[in-house]
C-alpha cells in the first residue's frame, strides 16, 4: 500500500462557503486541518442537500454562524485517521452522522434510545470535543462547522462518534441519504414507532422523509400504507416506496381527511406520521389515529427532542427534526 503523503499534513480543497445569511454560496479554497485525537478525514465523494441546510443558511440569529461551511447528508472515503480511532482505517467508506453515537454510555447502549449523552446533540460550531475548527480560508479566518459533519468541503474532519462504517459496494448517491432523510423516515416507522405486520399506516406528506417512512412502514409489513399529498404524481412514485392508497385534500369533497382515512382504516389508521410540520396536519394525523395507534410528528425546530405522551388516543411519537 503506498504510503499517504496527505497523512498528518493540511489540506488545501475546494468549499462551498456560506459567507451571509440567505446569501449565494461562494466555492473557494479552504484549509482542512489534520484529524486529532478521536477523529478522521474524510473525502467527500457525494452529498445532498438537505432542507435543514437551507433552514440554517437562512437565519440570522443564534445559531446561525457565519462563514460556515454547511452540508450534513454525505457519503465519504477515509483519507487519514488521528490517534485512539479504532475499527475504521484509511480507505474506509463512512456515513457521517450528526447524532453521536460514542458506543459507551448508557443511552448508546441502549435499544430504548439513540440520544448520546456522553456527546449531545447541539448545534454548535465547532468539533464536538472541543471548541475549535479545522477549516480556516486562505486569509486564516476560522470557518464554522455545521451539525459536526460540513460536507460541501472536498475534505472534512469528523469524530469518530459522528461516523458509521459502510459497504464500500453501496452507489455513494445513494448511500448520502442514509445519514440523514432515509435515517429519518425509516428509523421512524420501524424503530420509533415499531410498525407491527398487518398495520395500517397513514403518511402525511410524500417528500424525501414522507417516502422513507413508506419503505419503513413496508418494511415492517404493514398491510395497508395511506399516502396524503396534494401532488397526484407522487402517487406513482409512492408506490415503489409500498404506498397502497393515497388522498389528495383537494378531492376529498365535504370531508376532511382525517373523516376520509377513518373510513378507509374502519376507525383509525395504526400508524399516522405527519412528516411536513405543519400544525393544522398534525391535527388532522391525531384526528385518524386509532385511539390504540401512535402519531409521528416531523417538525423543523432549531433542536432535536424526542419524546412521548400518553393520552387518551394512545401513545404520540413527536420528533423535532433539524
Amino acid at each position: 500500500m503506498a504510503e499517504n503523503s496527505t497523512k498528518g499534513q493540511p489540506i488545501r480543497c475546494k468549499a462551498a462557503v456560506a459567507r451571509k445569511p440567505g446569501k449565494p454560496l461562494v466555492i473557494e479554497e479552504v484549509v482542512v486541518a489534520p484529524p486529532r485525537d478521536y477523529e478522521l478525514r474524510i473525502k467527500i465523494i457525494c452529498t445532498s442537500l438537505c432542507y435543514s441546510d437551507i433552514t440554517f443558511w437562512k437565519l440570522k440569529d443564534p445559531p446561525a454562524c457565519f462563514p460556515r461551511i454547511m452540508g450534513h447528508e454525505a457519503v465519504g472515503i477515509v483519507e487519514s485517521v488521528g490517534e485512539n480511532v479504532v475499527d475504521i482505517v484509511e480507505g474506509d467508506m463512512v456515513v457521517p452522522v450528526f447524532l453521536a453515537d460514542c458506543g459507551d454510555c448508557n443511552d448508546c447502549k441502549s435499544s430504548q434510545s439513540n440520544l448520546c449523552s456522553k456527546m449531545p446533540f447541539k448545534v454548535s460550531p465547532w468539533m464536538p470535543r472541543e471548541e475549535s475548527s479545522r477549516f480556516m480560508d486562505l486569509k486564516g479566518e476560522t470557518l464554522f462547522h455545521f451539525l459536526f459533519v460540513s460536507s460541501f468541503s472536498e475534505y472534512t474532519v469528523v469524530d469518530i462518534a459522528h461516523v458509521t462504517k459502510v459497504d464500500s459496494s453501496l452507489p455513494p448517491n445513494r448511500a448520502c441519504l442514509l445519514s440523514c432523510g432515509v435515517s429519518t423516515g425509516i428509523g421512524a416507522a420501524w424503530r420509533a414507532a415499531n410498525i407491527t405486520p398487518g398495520s395500517t399506516v397513514a403518511i402525511f406528506g410524500l417528500g424525501a422523509i414522507g417516502l422513507a417512512v413508506a419503505e419503513g412502514a413496508r418494511f415492517c409489513g404493514a398491510a395497508k400504507i395511506i399516502a396524503v399529498d396534494v401532488n397526484p404524481e407522487k402517487f406513482e412514485i409512492g408506490k415503489k416506496f409500498g404506498i397502497t392508497d393515497f388522498v389528495n385534500p383537494n378531492n376529498t369533497a365535504d370531508k376532511s381527511v382525517g373523516e376520509v382515512i377513518n373510513e378507509m382504516t374502519d376507525g383509525g389508521a395504526d400508524y399516522c406520521f405527519e412528516c411536513v410540520g405543519i400544525a393544522s396536519l398534525v391535527q388532522e394525523a391525531y384526528s385518524c389515529c386509532r385511539k390504540v395507534g401512535s402519531l409521528s410528528t416531523f417538525i423543523l425546530l432549531v433542536s432535536l427532542i424526542k419524546f412521548a405522551t400518553n393520552t387518551n388516543k394512545g401513545w404520540i411519537t413527536y420528533m423535532y427534526w433539524v
